[in-house]
């Protein structure tokens, strides 16, 4: 029985050492959880006071992108693709040929336009001579009647002299001082001056009538020099206008840039002014951020910027602020809302910002491509 007792004694001088264990391992864990939420509570704090400092001094939004300038390639005349000088993603330079329409109508247009040109050229010369023709008759008429003039004066002079010599005989006559011969003499002769004065006078006043006919003849030929030189002003437009029409059926790049995709292969039709592929440039790369309303209250223009892209992790891009946008985007949607009419729900409207690198010339913001996810941080005047 002795064996007995004694186990029972064992059990029964553990049974304290237990118990205290239990009380001392709940203590424990009070301690532990405690000194974790303090924890928590610091780093949530000291997290909280910088993101509030930070916000002090910093505006910051991840609804921005990159943006460029991207020029679509038009033509100007219809016609069929001749050849593609380009392929998808290509570098090119402003000027560069990317497409050659067929321009055989254009030559042929062109054609046609410099014999148009050379047919008015052709009646101006004969306009000019029938206007020198003209004119000659002009001098020649004003010469006649000069000379008539002339011989005018010279018969008035003879009439006068015959009536004179026909007074004085009148008179003579009656004494019978003259013979009837000499009489009759005298009367012919004034009858004679007369007769010529008239002629002379009818030769003058024809040659008058064909002097304001070549006149009228030289005015009316210069009138058709006019119509001629104003002819083939016309037809120098019209050659110019072919030519220029010719000259568009080589379309070049607009600028230096990457070429998107291309759908556009021989023997295709395209319309005048259809949008063919584009071109984006390389030379001016942009951001454009969409900050709330509530955020441009002390952002200005030239304020730093640090702009981290997606693409690109970890690296800083300097910039700075470059202008806002006259409006907010919604009012450039195609059916912009009016917050006026209906239910009136107060929406937070965003301004697009522009965002320009400070250094362009880097060589990762020229691998930047349009369309690329950015962050953007403000640096605010303090």
């Amino acid at each position: 029985m002795e064996p007995q007792v004694k186990n029972e004694t064992r059990t029964h001088n553990h049974t304290p050492g237990l118990a205290v264990a239990e009380t001392e391992a709940p203590k424990k864990s009070s301690k532990r959880f405690i000194i974790v939420l303090i924890l928590l509570v610091v780093v949530g704090g000291t997290f909280g006071i910088s993101k509030y400092i930070h916000s002090l001094y910093h505006e910051e939004t991840d609804d921005a992108q990159i943006d460029a300038n991207i020029s679509p390639v038009i033509p100007r005349i219809s016609g069929y693709v001749s050849s593609v000088k380009v392929s998808d993603n290509q570098r090119v330079k402003k000027g560069d040929t990317l497409i050659v329409l067929d321009n055989a109508d254009e030559v042929i247009k062109v054609a046609q336009a410099e014999a148009a040109l050379a047919a008015a050229k052709s009646n101006l010369g004969v306009a000019h001579a029938s206007t020198a023709a003209a004119q000659a008759n002009v001098a020649s008429s004003k010469a006649n009647i000069s000379t008539a003039d002339a011989q005018i004066d010279a018969a008035r002079v003879n009439v006068w002299r015959a009536n004179q010599d026909y007074e004085r005989y009148s008179n003579l006559i009656k004494d019978h001082s003259i013979t009837q011969q000499q009489y009759e003499q005298a009367l012919a002769s004034k009858q004679t001056a007369e007769r010529q004065l008239q002629v002379l006078v009818e030769q003058k006043n024809a040659a008058a009538r064909v002097s304001n006919a070549s006149e009228s003849q030289s005015a009316a030929t210069g009138q058709q020099v006019s119509v001629a030189e104003a002819t083939i002003q016309q037809r120098q437009a019209d050659l110019d206008n072919a030519k220029l029409n010719l000259s568009y059926t080589v379309i070049t790049a607009p600028e230096d840039g990457l070429v998107s995709k291309i759908n556009i292969r021989p023997g295709q039709y395209v319309q005048a002014g259809q949008s063919l592929f584009s071109v984006v440039g390389d030379n001016n790369i942009w951001v454009v951020a969409n900050f709330k309303e509530t955020q441009l209250d002390k952002m200005k223009v030239g304020q730093k910027v640090i702009v981290h892209v997606d693409a690109y992790p970890g690296h800083d891009f300097e910039a700075k602020v470059s202008s806002f946008s006259p409006a907010t985007g919604a009012r450039f949607a195609l059916l912009p809302p009016d917050n006026a009419s209906g239910n009136f729900v107060r929406v937070v409207q965003r301004l697009p910002v522009k965002i320009e690198f400070a250094n362009p010339n880097d060589k990762i913001v020229q691998q930047l491509r349009p369309g690329m996810n950015v962050d953007v941080d403000v640096h605010l005047d303090k």
